[in-house]
């Protein structure tokens, strides 16, 4: 019997411990093994096709040796036993993740009897123990223990199974004082921030730990169980058990299925979730093999997990959203995280925050979220109370952050306009995430801890007030534009905003970009685009970015705040980007831009592009993708701007033939051809941008003095096919420091450029390959494809 969640809960902990079971003895099984000899070494591998050398069990199911750190790497190795039969060849554990080995680095059985890991330099960079016993030789068992031997075959110098990391399996225990400790993330391998302790007390915990100094900050499962336990056992029946030494078992997770026919696995996953897994031993080779989830314990980690100390779960201002597979952090509506890939670090509000100083409640509102709570953050607690009486004390108060109405809702505050002005110094964080003062503790306190949610339905969208009553006068308002509801502004407030339209930020085809602050909202300032083509024209672009940005939200997209459609004057009202164009960006005077902020910016327009093409409710063609309509906020977050241009598709229609458009360098080759245009043509333009990014050069520079690099698209496909990734660069420190992900990020743009539309693979993909998670092929020469012109 598996003792369930429901029934380990404090109210009922203290009689689970008293079922009373017979422990199921280990199964004592002769590991045969091949011996590996005293002086014996592996390296890692030279290339990616290279055959990775490993010593391997004797049935081969199990490998000990190095494994990249990711599906695109050849130069980052950490050194792992896997399951070797199975395409995935998943980590059970590994030696060094939060130090990876880089190529040239070897792993030795020293003639003492150690494993020592030593980086190209002959640098140890892990070592097993400290030696001292007899060891003979090692070997890799048919469990997945790599041992060290010595002549007593009873008595190990050193092995695996005693030094876990995130797994156990069959076979396998942890004695009183060991522990499991979860990966950060789950795509790396460093040490993350729950970890599971078979506690010297006789109890068993899963904790969350400060990952720093590895203290113990809460924990929230256990199986109380203190004075009683002995050890964890992972049965080669497919149970996972606590021993008691009343000769009783407290059980933790079990398979129900044979280590005969199924790979068992239990691992502490990186949401803090202990869970086990099983793989079929039969047709391993067969695409719709997986790992299937068949037990676990505290996956309901989200709503039950109360930190005192620390962020919780999540991160700061971030909440614990359950899921059927693995449970996810998410930011509440007018927050963005402050590292996508690195969700733990939390999420930072994409508004200025209310001042103390003056009256600001009338430019805030609450947008509420259901079924959601933060427990022990609040600061002041009134009952009995109304919801509207709850509101309107959480606007009046400026250290008021979110309002819980104890009835299921959450009420979180954002601005009238959600601008993305950077947050003011009392929200600021340091680098390892802290709140730098006390003031900021309060927010934290209210916006912290993550989790303790039941599942979140963030049902309300973002809503602008606005009196639309004293426009009644305005001469034309279109109703399709009033429905994506935008604020209606007067020419006379524009006007005041922009002082006239006094300060230039910019010039597009339709139009002047002015910079302006509105008198409603002191400190907020915006973009104001002001339309001046012909009348037919002009309508046509008015309405075609009204109806299309105002139904767009992605934080990769600029934001459209609202509009003005009074006679002949119509303008439209964005949010404000601090650090101009990537244009003026990347071809600023002085160093270049950090690569990492150059990549940060890449992942940015991907995701945003994708948005657009796969995630909007009707697909967009922006068809004008560049640097120039590629704008950067306060924190250079990447954001698309400029949908004049765009080719709205209807549901039932995937392509369109029509005039030229865009912008002479950027354009796809179809454009020229009288082929259909499709989404593809921004995936062209996307190619020629990301080399600019990476390259940090434009893409036509007639001055190079070199000619053949005067064409950066063709300069591009040539240094890559002769291996002079340097020449591309110009020997750029930084970026030849990581140049596996130059190397990854040229070919994915060297795909995006393909004058063939078929070859070059969708924004969503290229967003993948981008990011690691799917490998990048060798692409072929751009300009191999040719069509005949009609």
């Amino acid at each position: 019997m598996i003792l369930t969640e429901n029934m380990i809960s404090p109210l009922c902990s203290l009689h689970v411990v008293l079922f009373i079971l017979i422990i199921s003895p280990l199964t004592s099984t002769a590991q045969t093994h091949a011996n590996i000899s005293l002086g014996s070494s592996l390296s890692t591998p030279t290339t990616r096709t290279s055959i990775t050398p490993s010593w391997t069990s004797p049935s081969g199911e199990f490998a000990f040796g190095f494994r990249p750190l990711s599906i695109d790497t050849t130069t980052q190795f950490i050194l792992a036993i896997y399951f070797n039969t199975i395409p995935e060849k998943t980590i059970i554990w590994s030696a060094n993740g939060d130090n990876p080995a880089q190529t040239g680095s070897k792993v030795t059985l020293t003639l003492e009897g150690r494993l020592n890991l030593t980086n190209p330099t002959g640098q140890e960079i892990w070592t097993s123990h400290e030696g001292g016993g007899a060891v003979t030789h090692a070997a890799m068992l048919d469990n997945g223990n790599f041992v060290l031997a010595t002549s007593n075959s009873s008595n190990n110098a050193w092995e695996s199974f005693d030094q876990p990391t995130d797994t156990i399996l069959p076979s396998q225990e942890l004695s009183l004082g060991s522990s499991l400790q979860a990966r950060l993330t789950e795509t790396g391998y460093s040490p993350g921030r729950f970890t599971l302790q078979v506690q010297t007390d006789g109890n068993l915990d899963l904790y969350y730990i400060d990952r720093i100094t590895k203290n113990n900050y809460d924990h929230y499962w256990d199986t109380n169980t203190v004075g009683s336990g002995v050890k964890l056992v992972f049965d080669v029946s497919g149970s996972v058990y606590f021993a008691l030494k009343n000769n009783s078992v407290f059980n933790v997770t079990e398979s129900g299925v044979s280590a005969k026919d199924y790979y068992q696995r239990a691992t502490l996953d990186p949401d803090g979730v202990f869970r086990q897994y099983i793989y079929p031993k039969t047709n391993m080779s067969s695409r719709n093999n997986a790992w299937s989830l068949v037990d676990s314990v505290a996956s309901d980690i989200c709503t039950n997990f109360i930190a005192n100390l620390g962020s919780g779960v999540c991160g700061f201002n971030s909440y614990c959203k359950p899921n059927s597979t693995w449970n996810t952090c998410e930011c509440p509506t007018g927050y963005s995280f402050f590292d996508e890939e690195l969700k733990y670090k939390g999420c930072k509000p994409d508004f200025t925050a209310q001042s103390c100083d003056v009256d600001e409640s009338r430019m805030y509102q609450l947008e509420e979220m259901f079924d959601t709570d933060w427990p022990d953050g609040d600061y002041e607690q009134y009952n009995p109370i109304g919801e509207d009486q709850c509101r309107s004390l959480c606007l009046d108060d400026c250290f008021c952050a979110v309002a819980i109405f104890r009835q299921g809702k959450a009420l979180i505050k954002v601005s009238i306009g959600n601008s993305t002005t950077s947050p003011p110094p009392h929200l600021l964080l340091d680098s390892n995430g802290r709140h730098k003062d006390r003031r900021a503790l309060v927010i934290v306190g209210l916006l912290g801890s993550s989790a303790f949610l039941n599942i979140i339905f963030i049902s309300a969208i973002l809503m602008f007030l606005c009196s639309y009553n004293k426009f009644a006068r305005t001469p034309r308002r279109d109703m399709s534009i009033l429905e994506v509801n935008l604020r209606s502004f007067s020419y006379k407030e524009l006007e005041e905003a922009t002082d006239k339209f006094r300060e230039e930020l910019g010039r597009g085809a339709f139009g002047i970009v002015y910079k302006g602050v509105l008198n409603s909202s002191p400190g907020i300032q915006v973009a104001v685009k002001k339309l001046d083509k012909m009348e037919e024209e002009v309508q046509k672009e008015f309405e075609n970015e009204v109806t299309t940005i105002g139904r767009t939200h992605h934080k990769n997209l600029v934001r459209l705040l609202g509009f003005c459609n009074e006679g002949p004057n119509r303008l439209l009202v964005y949010e404000f980007m601090s650090h101009g164009s990537l244009m003026g960006y990347l071809s600023r005077g002085g160093p270049k831009p950090e690569w990492h902020r150059r990549l940060k910016i890449a992942f940015g327009i991907a995701r945003g592009i994708t948005y657009l093409h796969e995630e909007c409710r009707s697909q967009i063609i922006h068809c004008d993708i560049k640097p120039h309509n590629i704008l950067l906020d306060d924190s250079l977050e990447a954001k698309i701007s400029d949908f004049g241009l765009a080719k709205l598709l209807k549901t039932d229609q995937t392509r369109t033939n029509t005039g030229i458009r865009g912008t002479k360098g950027y354009v796809a080759p179809e454009w020229f051809k009288k082929m259909a245009i499709t989404a593809k043509v921004d995936v062209y333009s996307f190619g020629v941008m990301l080399l600019e990014i990476v390259c940090c050069r434009k893409n036509v520079e007639l001055e190079m003095g070199n000619e053949e690099a005067t064409i950066l698209t063709d300069w591009a496909y040539d240094c890559y096919r002769q291996g002079r990734l340097d020449a591309l660069v110009n020997d750029d420190e930084e970026v030849m420091s990581d140049l596996h992900r130059f190397e990854r990020f040229l070919k994915v743009a060297i795909w995006c450029i393909q004058e063939d539309p078929s070859l070059r693979p969708p924004m969503k993909k290229v967003s993948q390959m981008l990011e690691g998670a799917v490998e990048v092929a060798v692409p072929p020469d751009p300009s191999s494809f040719i069509s005949s012109i009609n």
